[in-house]
């Protein structure tokens, strides 16, 4: 019977009791649960991260202005920048980050990783972290599968949705499962691994859902950028044994009773917060009115 991950304490019991690395049971449980051979996992690991490799390349190349016109190539001018805040590496993970999430904006193709809402994280995380480190595409799919173990634990403490826990349930929950990949590819331990999802949920709990208009464009394609530096720096911290305190059990759940507090307006309802601004009111008119005059023209 595969682990059905309840809880990471259960995931680390499992793997020191059956001498597993990290990745095994939740290739187990696909096995089990999905019916899927670990040929066909394996392979479709390697097409997800293949797409988010080209949704990076895509947002940082080609033009990127979504319909309502509110991205505007953002990924483009943060790369070709000669300001660099901080080094060329951070630049190229902001940028990473909010190319594929742009793709998505603009209705290209990306991989929901947890959602389609946080789907520039993972990707600027994993390409950049490849291209620094050398990481060999075996060990990110890995990191993918272990991604994977992170969010059925959180969507069962919490959730993964933005309409139900608001945006820490969705970039929150990507900077966690792209942070513990990050520890893991560089070769930390299982405690490191989960710790640094605890940091990252610690960093993010609370963060509201809030798009403009009602499109997954503003200021989420910002928030993934934001996250993926995150991610980053909860990596850090983990990898050198700084505690987060507060176990990461108990961080999920600390997610899902704020997410369960949370008012319905900081739900994805484009209510509240930055949606309720006076800017944020006008953009939504005018997408609306470009809505109608599109059926109108069709």
């Amino acid at each position: 019977m595969s682990f059905l991950f309840n809880d990471f304490k259960g995931w680390k019991a499992l793997c020191e009791k059956e001498g597993a690395l990290l990745y095994e049971p939740v290739l187990n449980y696909e096995i089990e649960q999905k019916g899927a051979t670990a040929a066909a996992i394996w392979s479709g690991l390697a097409s997800a991260y293949q797409v988010m490799k080209e949704a990076v390349e895509t947002g940082l190349t080609e033009d990127m202005i979504s319909h309502s016109g509110m991205i505007k190539n953002g990924a483009k001018k943060v790369a070709k920048n000669k300001t660099v805040v901080l080094s060329r590496e951070f630049q190229t993970l902001i940028a990473s980050a909010l190319a594929a999430k742009e793709v998505n904006s603009c209705m290209g193709r990306v991989v929901a990783a947890p959602t389609a809402g946080a789907s520039g994280i993972l990707p600027g995380v994993l390409t950049t972290m490849q291209s620094i480190h050398q990481v060999d595409d075996k060990k990110i799919h890995e990191a993918l599968l272990i991604s994977a173990g992170i969010a059925l634990i959180l969507e069962q403490k919490a959730s993964l949705a933005g309409a139900v826990g608001g945006c820490q349930a969705e970039t929150g929950s990507a900077a966690a499962m792209a942070s513990g990949s990050i520890v893991y590819c560089l070769g930390g331990s299982i405690d490191q691994v989960f710790n640094a999802v605890a940091i990252t949920l610690q960093c993010m709990l609370g963060l509201v859902c809030d798009p403009v208009a009602g499109l997954v464009e503003v200021p989420c394609v910002v928030r993934n950028a934001s996250a993926a530096a995150i991610a980053n720096s909860s990596a850090q911290i983990a990898l050198s044994d700084v505690d987060s305190v507060i176990p990461v059990d108990e961080c999920a759940e600390a997610m899902g009773e704020v997410g369960q507090s949370m008012e319905t307006r900081y739900k994805e309802t484009a209510m509240g917060g930055l949606a309720a601004t006076k800017t944020g009111q006008t953009i939504s008119k005018r997408v609306l009115i470009q809505d109608i005059d599109m059926l109108d023209e069709e």
